[in-house]
């Protein structure tokens, strides 16, 4: 990329995050601002076990420790020991703590133990997330003989129905592939006996709680309920009590849930501004190499996408609308560096490990408060510093001939006809699965 000067920035863009986003955002601005890297690194935790307190099979800790497992991490720490006791478990904490490893090793252990008796189902939002715990499993069990499949849309179904066919210790998927598989009898819940949500946060939002409802009422065997994620969101603890018994609750205390690796401000964007132009001038200043881009929508995405590319920005898209041959190959185009910049809906948000991300940028601003921080939390990683900036469109004006002379006078709101509604439920389950 061609480099230029970040201090030429027209620094009257910068504001000093005072207003509020609109009502779809409903996220104050100086959440979005932290200038302030921690000179002074975190308190370390100080560990109460080592992996071999675990007691852990000696091939299978042999295995971890060649894949560079030495010190359990807080989460880890925390978590094994009420696992493998066969006790129902939430687990909050930040992007980066090793919580995958903290469900798997003693999944992973209990299987060893009693292969024929021990099941898992684990269930994720996006099929990138399911992909990367299927390989740390088969990573971490090699030679073990133990086995797992992968149940992820945008796979060929007969590959899929292939692998659920053949010996598998665990299951790992997004709830929609799963579902349909349930459905056809190629999947029978009844086996499982332990079932863990990553992300679940995610999961339990009100359009997909209906699924995982689903799957869970059919676990007439599950033992064990483990959710882990970087977030909570309070609203969703009616389903948590419904789907777990007397869950024991850690929390990584170590790492907060935005770190203060990651250097976050905002950018508005003027009112006659042109926005692609903000982003194309953030981008190529400092000459980054990897950049995250989150938008909201799907033709958002391939929106930027495509000017990016006319602009000679080495650049790919992910979203539900691409097959996951064609994500997984965007994936390891920027992980190499064949890409600099990731244009891409919230698939991207959650579990992504990409080293040396130096910039995520929210085109369009989230959400909501959990989403930013799973989205930023793809730069500052392993340590790093990162940097993550928000672009704020200009309010809008509005007519004042048109401003309804009452304020309890308010417009109605036209509901969507039926198909528009099934449409909307199937591009949001495109993007989750």
């Amino acid at each position: 990329m061609q480099k230029r000067n970040f201090n030429s920035r027209n620094h009257s863009q910068k504001r000093n995050g005072s207003k509020k986003f609109s009502k779809k955002a409903s996220i104050d601005v100086n959440q979005y601002i932290n200038k302030n890297l921690s000179v002074v690194p975190p308190e370390k935790y100080v560990n109460t076990h080592t992996f071999a307190d675990f007691k852990l099979d000696h091939s299978f800790l042999q295995q971890i420790t060649q894949r560079g497992y030495t010190n359990p991490t807080e989460i880890q720490d925390k978590s094994i020991p009420t696992i493998l006791e066969g006790k129902d478990l939430i687990g909050i904490a930040g992007t980066g703590t090793g919580k995958t490893a903290a469900f798997l090793i003693p999944i992973i252990q209990e299987l060893i133990q009693k292969p024929e008796n021990q099941k898992a189902l684990i269930i994720t939002p996006t099929r990138e997330l399911a992909t990367q715990i299927f390989d740390e499993f088969r990573k971490m069990t090699k030679g073990l003989n133990l086995y797992t499949t992968s149940v992820i849309g945008g796979v060929d179904m007969k590959k899929s129905i292939k692998m659920l066919n053949k010996t598998n210790h665990v299951v790992i998927g997004t709830p929609g592939r799963l579902i349909d598989m349930v459905n056809r009898g190629l999947l029978p819940l009844k086996k499982f006996k332990t079932l863990v949500l990553d992300e679940f946060d995610r999961m339990l939002d009100m359009g997909f709680v209906k699924d995982i409802q689903y799957i869970n009422d059919r676990l007439i065997n599950k033992q064990q309920t483990l959710l882990f994620s970087a977030t909570m969101d309070n609203t969703q603890q009616s389903i948590i009590d419904k789907m777990t018994k007397a869950p024991v609750k850690v929390t990584a205390n170590s790492h907060s849930y935005v770190t203060h690796d990651i250097e976050q401000d905002v950018l508005h964007v003027p009112a006659q501004g042109n926005k692609f132009n903000v982003l194309y001038n953030l981008i190529t200043e400092n000459d980054y190499q990897k950049v995250i881009l989150f938008c909201e929508t799907k033709r958002k995405v391939s929106e930027v996408y495509k000017k990016l590319n006319n602009k000679n920005i080495r650049t790919d898209e992910i979203h539900g609308d691409k097959s996951q041959s064609a994500r997984d190959h965007a994936l390891r185009k920027f992980k190499k560096g064949h890409v600099n910049v990731l244009v891409a809906t919230d698939v991207l948000a959650r579990g992504i490990d990409v080293t040396d991300v130096a910039l995520v940028v929210n085109y369009e601003a989230p959400k909501n408060y959990n989403d930013y921080v799973h989205r930023i939390g793809r730069t500052g990683r392993a340590g790093k510093t990162g940097k993550a900036i928000t672009l704020i469109d200009a309010p809008k004006k509005t007519d004042a001939k048109q401003q309804p002379t009452s304020a309890a006078i308010k417009p109605k709101k036209k509901r969507p006809g039926k198909a528009e509604r099934i449409q909307q439920r199937e591009q949001a389950y495109q993007m989750m699965n």
